[in-house]
């Protein structure tokens, strides 16, 4: 399931790092595609949209 979510506070290589490591402790064979100047992160996983967005907002990014 491709699940896209708007992301602040992304400014660097470090937080898509962060993003996507958190993603894939919830999904480890998620695929994550992220459009930092956009803030945008598209995932594609089995897991729900609340577990995926609860991983990201705990690495302190805002979520939407």
């Amino acid at each position: 399931m491709n699940q896209n979510f708007q992301v602040q506070g992304m400014t660097c290589g470090h937080c898509e790092r962060a993003v996507t490591q958190a993603v894939q402790r919830v999904d480890p064979a998620a695929e994550v595609k992220i459009d930092r100047p956009a803030g945008k992160v598209e995932v594609e996983t089995t897991q729900p949209r609340e577990a995926i967005a609860h991983a990201i907002a705990e690495e302190g990014y805002a979520v939407q």
